[in-house]
């Protein structure tokens, strides 16, 4: 039996007190919501600190980042090439004037967000989150096209701002509460099974479609719909549907992009988008967005008339861009790609001798590179509850939580992860018989 103590421990329950007390009561209400589903305590531990892939909380246990904050720190926690950035920004200047008077680190990131980009004359527009660069996205389409729709997908997460909210096809309780007042244009089409062929794609396609949608958006990889991988050829045939029909072709690589699946960009192994979307790993961990477009589709909005019709007053702040520039510099310095793939390809087949494929449906282990999805049914919460008493932090996903999903660092020693496996075998062996 692990010898660990329950969790929360006392310091961590007085922060929840204080925050149960402050916060918002819907958060409350989804922690005794996940008890009642797992059998077990879902309150949280509280982070008070965190380098690499350990985190540690206010009581001092250590636990592995299998979550890379959400995928933020994919170089890690508390990177000192990034910490020195920040700090070394932060003593020079915090704060610019945005687009009127902007700072020289803002134009650096530009620069080099501009130089990455699949076509040879890029325009970035930069944001503090991935559901700006998505909201960056639908208005660069609105304007390109004039048409006021939007295809999305079933499982989608595009950010829960208003104009991203609209597009966001994981869960409909999220969407429903606000449904007056978000856009009544947007199409959420079924993904595709696993196994859909070319004419089957065709037709969802031909179903889904009208003629106001200007836009088409899709993640490469659905990530908290549940690391469901699209079938081969699907993001090629939603390139050429959309192309045949003038509509904007998105790419959401908030997640997967940035060397999560072990390339800079997931979607270009198979297609060039006309925008994509960026954010959490670009700023390891401190909060920055990028809509980078193929400069004739960004040309939709036009040359300056004195204001700017998108905007906001952190936009391009230089803390964040600092951060950016590093950020970048240790994921190609310490080649993080061919680890992602190397180490995320060794990680799954692991994981496949434990929890081994289903022949005749979705695999039960998928992903690409370091982003994994385990589908483990029913038994996720109590699983994901099991791993963090004993060490291991992850995340469920799936509109029914029915998939451990499992994006580690970058950085994370192969020892941890074997110290996973071991963690993770005994616990499904448990609970999932």
């Amino acid at each position: 039996m692990d010898s660990r103590p329950p969790l929360p421990g006392p310091v961590s329950t007085r922060w929840i007190d204080t925050l149960a007390q402050t916060e918002c009561p819907a958060f409350t209400t989804r922690r005794a919501r996940r008890a009642e589903q797992s059998g077990a305590p879902w309150d949280p531990i509280v982070w008070t600190s965190a380098h690499g892939s350990e985190v540690r909380d206010a009581d001092g246990h250590i636990f592995t980042d299998l979550t890379a904050g959400f995928g933020a720190a994919a170089v890690g926690h508390t990177h000192p090439r990034v910490v020195s950035a920040v700090q070394d920004q932060a003593n020079r200047l915090l704060h610019a004037l945005g687009d009127v008077h902007p700072s020289d680190t803002k134009i650096k990131l530009l620069e080099r967000l501009a130089t990455l980009a699949p076509w040879p004359n890029a325009r970035v527009v930069l944001g503090l989150s991935g559901s700006d660069a998505v909201e960056v996205a639908l208005k660069t389409a609105a304007l390109a096209t004039g048409r006021p729709g939007v295809l999305a997908f079933e499982g989608a997460y595009h950010g829960l701002s208003y104009g991203a909210l609209a597009t966001c096809g994981y869960s409909a309780r999220f969407r429903d509460p606000f449904q007056h007042q978000l856009n009544p244009h947007v199409t959420i089409a079924p993904w595709p099974a696993f196994d859909a062929s070319p004419s089957d794609i065709e037709a969802l396609l031909k179903r889904a479609w009208n003629p106001k949608i200007g836009a088409v958006i899709v993640e490469p990889i659905l990530g908290r719909g549940g690391v469901r991988v699209p079938p081969p050829g699907f993001l090629s045939s939603l390139r050429a549907f959309a192309r045949q029909r003038d509509a904007v072709f998105i790419v959401d690589e908030v997640l997967t992009g940035l060397y999560r699946c072990g390339a800079l960009f997931q979607s270009t192994q198979e297609v060039t988008p006309d925008l994509i979307c960026l954010g959490k790993a670009l700023g390891a961990g401190v909060p920055i967005s990028a809509c980078i477009g193929n400069a004739s589709v960004m040309s939709a909005w036009g040359d300056s008339g004195g204001e700017a019709i998108h905007t906001g007053t952190f936009f391009g702040y230089p803390l964040g861009c600092a951060a950016a520039l590093a950020s970048l510099d240790v994921l190609q310095e310490e080649k993080l790609a061919e680890r992602a793939r190397s180490l995320g390809e060794w990680l799954k087949s692991e994981l496949e001798k434990i929890v081994p494929c289903a022949p005749t449906r979705d695999r039960l282990v998928r992903g690409t590179g370091m982003m994994i999805g385990v589908e483990t049914g029913r038994h996720t919460l109590t699983l994901v509850q099991t791993l963090m008493a004993r060490g291991f932090l992850t995340l469920p996903a799936g509109d029914s939580a029915s998939v451990v999903q499992i994006t580690p660092p970058l950085t994370i020693e192969q020892s941890r992860l074997e110290e996973f496996l071991a963690t993770f075998a005994g616990a499904f062996k448990e609970i999932c018989g």
